[in-house]
């Protein structure tokens, strides 16, 4: 997995070709879908990473496609809307050793 992408946002939804059409590259996608099917999606539009909330898990094929496409994929008991307000929390903090944007 590369540990070194920027993450620039995020985008919240479960409708695949809402995603396609909507998320920006760099973006982690927070959704409560599982299946591998969010890997391509995530891939094909060139986002950092996906969440999956609700305490669901991702399918094993989802894991074993993330692995191979070096996505990150990370699981979450958080709702949604929960997870969407901590990632925006954090992701408006300066990272230690980094420049703030400006």
């Amino acid at each position: 997995m590369d540990g070194n992408r920027e993450i620039t946002g995020a985008y919240c939804g479960d409708l695949l070709s809402d995603v396609l059409a909507r998320a920006q590259p760099g973006n982690l996608w927070i959704t409560i879908q599982r299946h591998r099917n969010v890997v391509a999606v995530a891939s094909l539009t060139g986002l950092a990473g996906v969440i999956i909330s609700g305490g669901r898990v991702p399918n094993p094929d989802t894991i074993e496609a993330a692995m191979k496409e070096q996505l990150l994929l990370f699981s979450t008991p958080l709702d949604n809307f929960t997870a969407a307000g901590k990632l925006y929390w954090l992701l408006q903090k300066p990272c230690h050793g980094h420049r703030e944007r400006g």
